[in-house]
């Protein structure tokens, strides 16, 4: 026999139609959200990863100052690889971007055609997909140069460079200012020679077994291809930005919108619990008959349970249809709004399905029940009587007469709905949460472009990088004449300048991810960083400098803020690749947020990483150094290279 409370069902969706269209909406419309971006950010990502074999993305390229000839390309292939041309000239543009242009591909680094047809005879060029939207240009359209003319036949997306970088050493990609492009093989061979860049990329005969072995590898590669011909670049792929920073930087956002999910699931179980609160204050004489008449205390919970886990139910169908539907397509737009990715295919996300669906529902049952178990321990009668209170009535709190009558009924009625101001004030504190995590991005931006401004080390910061043709040599005298060609050739007589040495370490794995610390060896009595270092005649007896040989360092407040350090910790850094480690003594804190860095003293930063001691990489300027050749400097980071990337994000 059916129960007579299933005919109660639709009087309560009818009667509490607001309170369950509002958990509706929200269940669908954060269903639809997260689900659309957990399916486009896994489908996202499964269609890079895949694309390093389907579009046979290299292992790495080199730039040559000359054109190899047959022997030295076959000298090199000997080495357990295989080269393949990657040439390219740079146009600069009537609209003021600089467009690398490469000869369409068909072996490695294969073109994604995502609109419109490949060129296929001279005065047409498909250009990257994203660079296009970016400048407002489409198929059909042309492009000037200052001696061509180009007509757009497609839109594409090379698949080594889904992030637009131009420079390797870049701390952000442009994609507004710096596109790529592919032309037929009869317009690229209309360039002379001293036109091309002569890069050339590789593939492994056989792929390293991981990172640390990949970059073994590619350091004793550089040095043998060196031996052969004149390097200007070398860039292995696990250092190419403009292939894994993408990668890298989908991860990250998947974390994001978890988190994002899970509170959203918390104001959720929040809602639940009031309104299943309020069921049972507005039909407590109900529930004290039907208890009086015979029913359990199991059989009213599932009756109360069933009319909103079925609008969860039902909006968690909904919310998916959307988040496969419009969802998807609208956070995969995000991700081509910044990304120059292949074309991918939606794939079914299980993971998806189960944060947004099950847990939903499961927190709506356990929430619901675990609330309605507690309430419905109450005897029949306190229900009959709408006395839900498990306490005695206490004695009113006395209040001074001298405050008058409205006075003392307003705290009364405070005091006596304390639970309800308590519920109330954790749900504005949930609202807000949820408000500022949209509105404070823009603020936050323009609060980093402003102190990456008023913030700088000095107006430029040039960081020296030896070409590798330089650094080829076995024995120590070819070294050392190498390194005196170079700091000969680095030399500068702007008076601004100021030598600096760097080294780039690693954090521990542990309670935060392993960040990649910068170290700054400075000159004593800096202009630029205002510390004062202690020196061996002022060293107390005690210090752990001269006691356990631990070199004190200062940390940038960005880096001591994140990780909770203070003056007085002992730190320890690693090397990327190996697992040899560091210890330094912080001896205090530096105001600056620009990165996460460390400050010594520029002899103690050579001596402890085995440098020369009057070696350098690199000079702080406030003016333009302008006498020292553009192929010695790897990266310049002035203003416009910091508020990039505010602009960019």
């Amino acid at each position: 026999m059916r129960s007579p409370l299933n005919k109660r069902l639709f009087r309560e969706l009818r009667g509490e139609f607001g309170k369950y269209l509002v958990i509706f909406i929200l269940m669908t419309l954060t269903i639809g959200m997260v689900s659309g971006f957990l399916v486009a950010d896994g489908s996202m990502i499964q269609a890079y990863e895949e694309s390093f074999e389907k579009y046979s993305i290299e292992n790495g390229h080199f730039r040559t100052e000359k054109k190899m000839n047959n022997a030295q390309i076959q000298d090199i292939e000997d080495l357990g690889i295989k080269l393949y041309e990657k040439y390219y000239v740079e146009e600069a543009l009537t609209n003021g971007s600089t467009m690398r242009i490469f000869k369409n591909r068909d072996e490695v680094n294969k073109v994604c055609l995502m609109k419109g047809k490949m060129p296929e005879k001279p005065g047409e060029i498909g250009i990257d997909r994203m660079y296009a939207d970016n400048n407002d240009l489409s198929v059909g359209d042309e492009i000037e140069s200052g001696g061509h003319t180009w007509k757009i036949t497609g839109l594409v997306a090379l698949s080594d460079y889904s992030a637009l970088f131009s420079n390797n050493n870049d701390s952000m990609f442009d994609s507004v200012k710096f596109g790529v492009s592919v032309v037929c093989p009869e317009e690229f061979d209309s360039y002379k020679a001293d036109q091309l860049n002569y890069s050339y990329a590789w593939k492994y005969n056989t792929e390293p077994k991981n990172e640390k072995a990949e970059k073994d590898i590619s350091e004793d590669l550089m040095e043998d291809v060196a031996k052969e011909v004149t390097l200007e670049e070398f860039v292995p792929r696990y250092t190419n930005q403009a292939i894994i920073f993408t990668g890298d930087d989908m991860g990250g956002d998947r974390s994001m919108m978890i988190v994002l999910l899970y509170i959203i699931i918390v104001i959720m179980a929040f809602v639940f619990a009031i309104t299943t609160n309020n069921t049972i204050r507005k039909e407590a004489n109900v529930i004290g008959t039907l208890r009086a008449s015979g029913y359990t205390r199991g059989e009213l919970i599932r009756h109360y349970m069933a009319a909103p886990v079925f609008v969860t139910f039902i909006g968690a169908i909904i919310g998916n249809i959307i988040g496969y539907t419009v969802g998807k397509d609208y956070c995969a737009g995000l991700y081509y709004g910044s990304y120059s990715l292949p074309t991918y295919v939606t794939i079914w996300n299980a993971e998806a399905f189960l944060l947004t669906t099950v847990v939903p529902i499961l927190i709506m049952l356990v929430v619901n029940s675990v609330l309605l178990w507690y309430k419905l321990k109450l005897s029949p009668l306190k229900f009959l009587r709408r006395d839900l209170s498990r306490r005695k009535q206490k004695h009113a709190l006395p209040l001074s007469e001298h405050l008058g009558f409205f006075h003392r009924f307003r705290i009364r009625v405070i005091l006596q709905n304390m639970s309800n101001y308590a519920v109330l004030f954790v749900g504005i504190i949930f609202a807000n949460m949820l408000l500022m995590f949209g509105l404070m991005l823009p603020s936050v931006l323009d609060h980093y472009q402003v102190e990456m401004e008023n913030g700088m080390l000095s107006k430029y910061q040039y960081m020296l990088q030896m070409p590798a043709s330089m650094a080829g040599g076995d024995s120590k005298l070819e070294q050392m004449v190498s390194m005196m060609m170079f700091s000969q050739a680095v030399e500068t007589e702007n008076p601004d300048a100021e030598k600096f040495s760097a080294y780039s370490l690693s954090t521990l794995p542990g309670k935060y991810k392993s960040e990649e610390i910068i170290l700054y060896g400075v000159e004593n009595n800096s202009k630029y960083i205002n510390i004062k270092w202690k020196t061996s005649d002022s060293a107390s007896d005690t210090d752990v400098k001269n006691v356990e040989n631990i070199p004190e360092v200062y940390l940038s407040s960005g880096y001591a803020e994140k990780f909770s350090l203070k003056k007085g910790d002992t730190i320890t850094l690693k090397e990327k690749y190996e697992n040899k480690k560091y210890k330094f003594k912080v001896a205090g804190v530096y105001d600056y947020v620009g990165s996460l860095s460390i400050f010594m003293p520029i002899q103690e930063l050579n001596k402890t990483f085995d440098m020369d001691k009057d070696s350098f990489s690199g000079y702080f300027s406030d003016s333009e150094i302008t006498d020292i050749d553009e192929k010695y400097i790897g990266s310049t980071i002035d203003v416009e290279d910091l508020t990039k990337i505010s602009r960019q994000l």
